[in-house]
């Protein structure tokens, strides 16, 4: 089993070809960063256009590098949601174009499920498991029992964590992403001088809430001196914003962990997936808290937290086995939960 994995739903465009035995035989990434840093975040319709002026060339790319020809593939999958609608509709609508061309199933893959099963090819992790997906749109626990089969535990009800890195950097001065930057300058930092707060911290149950740290780090800066920021300012923001992140996510997960257990019972698996998951502290702090508890930590590695076409291969791969393909007239999805059945989460809209 060959599929073609495309992925346009923020600001890479991606293609990659992976086999059912989890080889991967092609990966194509092209960022868009040079074009979003002088706006300081992702500008959509820039995105769009990118992916539409890039992506053939990447697929092409992409199936060069695999050394097969379109007839050798067993499907073609595309992230068709969430995301920015612009580009995944540049993504879906190429898919479907080479699906009909050759004859092949199409696969629209959820973008949140791409990131989630990405650990069963890396690391061959067993349903179910508990998931923490943090990235640049969302922060949720989920149990993910197979599949097409979440139940959500806890959602952020305002902000995700990969914005509130990105709006953190910003107020820096450190540019676009943020993530990578704050945790670089963190080790830097001494996370005790500024008392920044740990939303939701304590609390019951499992959501998330970033709002308020990130109102918290833009009074933080405004109290110091006026001027250019010190090098020491830079970093000892970073580091008391990325503690008070590590301390939400531990008190977080812990919850999500004693959820988990009276849904399944046992020590099990505590996965961390999306772009946030490459970020060295928290994987540290998770690894710690899992171990406390008795669950094993995995994360993908680091290429394959962020945004890429492998992981949508290989969603696709997992969906064609059980024989769940899309027609034709698959509609390209700005929000697309993993759990539609989940309860409302006060304060989430959309983002739950």
């Amino acid at each position: 089993m060959i599929v073609l994995g495309i992925e346009t739903s923020c600001d890479e465009t991606a293609a990659a070809v992976v086999t059912g035995e989890g080889r991967i035989l092609a990966d194509e990434i092209l960022s868009q960063w040079d074009q979003h840093r002088p706006f300081g975040g992702i500008v959509p319709e820039i995105a769009a256009r990118a992916h539409l002026e890039h992506i053939d060339t990447l697929i092409a790319r992409a199936m060069e590098g695999a050394g097969i020809a379109y007839g050798e593939l067993d499907g073609v999958a595309a992230t068709g949601g969430p995301g920015l609608i612009g580009g995944v509709m540049v993504g879906v609508t190429t898919a479907k174009a080479i699906a009909m061309v050759h004859g092949l199933p199409f696969l629209a893959v959820n973008h949140l499920e791409g990131h989630a099963l990405t650990v069963r090819l890396t690391d061959g992790v067993d349903f179910p498991y508990l998931l923490l997906l943090v990235s640049g749109g969302h922060c949720q626990l989920l149990s993910v029992d197979g599949v097409g089969a979440y139940r959500r535990l806890g959602t952020t009800l305002d902000d995700a964590l990969g914005e509130a890195y990105d709006k953190t950097a910003k107020m820096l001065g450190l540019g676009f992403p943020g993530g990578p930057a704050v945790e670089r300058w963190s080790r830097r930092g001494d996370a005790r001088r500024f008392p920044l707060p740990r939303p939701l911290k304590g609390r019951p149950g499992c959501h998330f809430s970033f709002s308020g740290l990130k109102t918290a780090v833009r009074h933080t800066i405004d109290r110091l001196p006026p001027g250019p920021l010190g090098p020491s300012d830079v970093a000892d923001v970073c580091a008391s914003f990325q503690a008070a992140v590590e301390d939400v996510l531990e008190d977080r997960t812990a919850n999500a962990i004693d959820a988990f257990q009276d849904l399944h019972g046992g020590p099990g698996t505590l996965v961390v997936a999306g772009g946030v998951a490459a970020n060295e502290g928290v994987r540290a702090r998770l690894a710690r808290l899992a171990g406390d508890r008795g669950f094993k930590l995995v994360a993908p590695p680091p290429r394959l937290c962020t945004d890429n076409g492998v992981m949508i291969a290989w969603a696709g791969i997992e969906r064609l086995r059980l024989g769940l393909t899309d027609g034709l007239d698959f509609r390209a999805r700005p929000r697309w939960p993993l759990d539609p059945d989940a309860p409302p989460a006060a304060g989430a809209g959309v983002k739950a």
